[in-house]
This record gives C-alpha cells, sequence and structure tokens, in this order.
C-alpha cells in the first residue's frame, strides 16, 4: 500500500485516466465501423468478427493480468496495457486486410482488457474500505471517454477525415498513460497461494453456485453494453434513419448516461444494496431498449438511455466479488473477467452475424436476451442470499454479496 496520502491519491488519479483512456480507445470503433465497412468493402459479419478480435484479446489479457497483477503488482499490468494500446492502434489504423485488421484490434483487446483488471484490482487495494464508491467513480471516467469518443470520431469523420486518422491522432493521449505511471511508485507485496490450501481455497471461490451467477452476470452484461455501443451508429443510421452527426451523438450520449449513472450511483450503491439497485437496474433496461429498438424513430432516445440503468451494474459487480476476498483479488478478479471478455466477444458477433441474416433492427434486438439474463443471473443470486441467510444450505463457499446486500 502507498505509505503517503499524496501517493495514495495520485494513484487514483492515475487510474482514473487509465479507465478514460480504457473507454477512449475501446469506443471509437462504434462510431467508426459504418466508414470502415464502406471503406473497405466488408459485411456485418466481417465487421461483428472485426470487433471480437478486441474481445478475444480481452479474454487473453484477464486470463494472464488476473496473475501478472498478484506477482508483479497492478504498475506492471499498466505498462503492458500501454504498450498493447500503442501497438494495437498503430496497427488498426494501417492494416487494409480483414485478418490483420482482425489481428491489431486483438492487441487493442489486450490493452483494455489489461486496464480493466489493474484499474480495478489498484482501486480495490487502494480504497478497500470504500472500494463500491470508487469503483463506481472509476467506471465514471471509462464513461467520460467511452462519450468523448464517438464524438471526436463523429466530427473529424463529419469533417471529411479518414477513420484511420481518428485513430492515428488517439494515440497522443494513450501514450501519456504509460508515462504517467512510470515515475509513481506503487510499493507490492507479492500475493500468491502459499500451498496446497491456499490454491484449493481460491478454486472453492472460482467454482462456488454464487460465482457461476456472476459469471453469466457480468458475461450478460459486457454482451449488451459493449454491443450497443459497437453498432447503435449503424443500426441508427440504417433502422431509423439519422444522420452521422446525430448517431455518434446518440452514441455519446449513450456513454454519458453511462458516466452520469455510475457518477449517482456512488453516492447510493452501498446504501441502496448491490443485488437490489442492479435488479432495477437490469429489469428497466429491457423496457428501454425493447421500445427503442423495435418502437417508432421517435422512441429512439430509449435506446442511449438504457446506458443509465446499465451504469451501475458492472462496477457494483466487481465490489461485490472482491467484498469477500482478502487474498488473491487480482486472480479471482481475473476469473470475473475473463467472462467479461466473453460477454464483450459474444455481443458485437452475435448482432453483426443476425444482423446479416435478419437485418440490423432485429440484429440489434438480439441484445434485449442478453438483458433477460442479467435479470435471471440477479434474481438466482438474491435467491441464494435469502437461503444463506435463513440457514439453507446450498454450497460450503460463502456467498459473496451476502454482506453487501440491504438488510
Amino acid at each position: 500500500m502507498p505509505k503517503t496520502k499524496r501517493t495514495l491519491w495520485l494513484l487514483t488519479i492515475g487510474a482514473f485516466y487509465a479507465f478514460f483512456i480504457f473507454g477512449f480507445a475501446d469506443n471509437m470503433k462504434g462510431a467508426t465501423i459504418p466508414a470502415l465497412l464502406s471503406d473497405l468493402h466488408l459485411s456485418y459479419s466481417q465487421g461483428g468478427t472485426i470487433l471480437l478480435g478486441a474481445y478475444i484479446g480481452f479474454l487473453i489479457a484477464t486470463l494472464l493480468t488476473g496473475i501478472l497483477a498478484d506477482l508483479a503488482g497492478k504498475k506492471a499490468v499498466i505498462f503492458v496495457a500501454g504498450a498493447a494500446l500503442l501497438i494495437g492502434i498503430a496497427g488498426y489504423s494501417t492494416f487494409s486486410s480483414f485478418w490483420l485488421l482482425m489481428a491489431a484490434m486483438l492487441v487493442l483487446g489486450v490493452g483494455i482488457g489489461s486496464i480493466e483488471l489493474g484499474g480495478n484490482a489498484m482501486i480495490v487495494e487502494l480504497h478497500g474500505a470504500d472500494r463500491g464508491r470508487f469503483l463506481n467513480l472509476l467506471a465514471v471516467f471509462h464513461g467520460l471517454g467511452s462519450m468523448v469518443a464517438p464524438f471526436y470520431a463523429g466530427q473529424m469523420l463529419a469533417d471529411g477525415a479518414s477513420w484511420r486518422l481518428v485513430y492515428r491522432l488517439a494515440l497522443i493521449p494513450v501514450v501519456l498513460l504509460p508515462a504517467y505511471f512510470l515515475f509513481l511508485r506503487y510499493p507490492h507485496q507479492r500475493q500468491a497461494p502459499r500451498a496446497n490450501g491456499g490454491l484449493q481455497k481460491v478454486w472453492r471461490s472460482a467454482v462456488s453456485s454464487e460465482m457461476a451467477c456472476f459469471y453469466l452476470l457480468i458475461g450478460a452484461y459486457c454482451a449488451a453494453e459493449i454491443g450497443i455501443g459497437s453498432w447503435i451508429v449503424e443500426f441508427l443510421q440504417k433502422a431509423k434513419g439519422q444522420s452521422v452527426i446525430a448517431s455518434s451523438l446518440y452514441l455519446s450520449l449513450y456513454f454519458g448516461l453511462i458516466m452520469l449513472g455510475r457518477l449517482l450511483g456512488s453516492f447510493v450503491v452501498e446504501r441502496a444494496g448491490y443485488f437490489r439497485i442492479m435488479l432495477l437496474a437490469a429489469s428497466a433496461s429491457i423496457l428501454c431498449l425493447t421500445l427503442g429498438v423495435f418502437g417508432p424513430p421517435a422512441l429512439a432516445p430509449l435506446v442511449p438511455l438504457t446506458g443509465l440503468f446499465f451504469s451501475v451494474i458492472f462496477p457494483t459487480t466487481t465490489a461485490a466479488v472482491s467484498g469477500r476476498h482478502q487474498e488473491n483479488v487480482g486472480t479471482l478478479l481475473g476469473l470475473l473477467f475473463t467472462f467479461a471478455g466473453i460477454g464483450g466477444m459474444v455481443g458485437p458477433w452475435m448482432v453483426g452475424v443476425a444482423g446479416d441474416a435478419l437485418g440490423i433492427q432485429p440484429g440489434f434486438g438480439t441484445l434485449i436476451s442478453m438483458c433477460v439474463l442479467m435479470v435471471a443471473a440477479l434474481t438466482a443470486l438474491t435467491r441464494l442470499t435469502a437461503q444463506r441467510k435463513a440457514g439453507a444450505p446450498s454450497e460450503r463457499q460463502p456467498a459473496i454479496c451476502e454482506t453487501s446486500v440491504a438488510e
């Protein structure tokens, strides 16, 4: 842990900036995908598969960087993230081959996955007693970057710039990330399971019924959130007749509402109860997305409004899981984020494939099923916690969110 309050806040600011870069680098693709498809004459399925590459990279990062965070420290993970983002963005803005574009997106995905794990683990370690609030504040900066990216990309594209130039200029803020952490000290205590008993404890935690529900929850959430962020511009242009500027602004609004919701959520999640607030949010997202996708064009604003309800789910899930583990948190969060990466792969790819087969409107509408899965996972978690409190047997592993649900 940092020895001084000044160092603690400098590291916190660094984590916040890392998440701004995460949101910015990850969400230029939604605004630029129509231009890329048109420029390179690619289909929806090919576009979806290129986007899939980012989340294969994300998945690889979460499998490896959780262990790296425990062994070498969170700062090492941030340096890995910076290098991967620089290489991935440079390649993506240069290549024209379908497979090379997918490979570059995969490397970019390693970068965003490393930030996801490193930033969250850093905040959990720095602000353990108040992690729910600070994880939501961390996610606010992801929302800010996600909101700025499509606005920036949309304006440049509307002014006649190439989608390649949009990505190349993004290298400037990205290079500042490793440069900032280069001058910060982060005292690290090596964590690793000390014996077979430690490994068995991690394994029992990882395969408990509660964790299975958390895996489903975070996977479905990422499929829905990233699927919307990746395809909303194309959906609004083709299905609702919006212009490049208007559709890009809707994407900015979507992430702006995610940011606003996380800012507001940072003040209420601890009081309202983790499961309760997430179940309400997931249920509201089903209504908004269904009406926004299949309703008349006048209801199209309900699609970005979904972001307000999505906002608290990811950071609150992270807080709930990390709250029950004092050791090897990086490894366990890595497992959790692995399922987030799987969801991130499935969502955009599913929309692309369904869009080719059925049209962009029903293809985009497949994301509603992910919201339904979120509600199912949260309902199961609520019941498991109620069983624990009533003393009913389910598994020997303590309920992960039991201490976080409001009485």
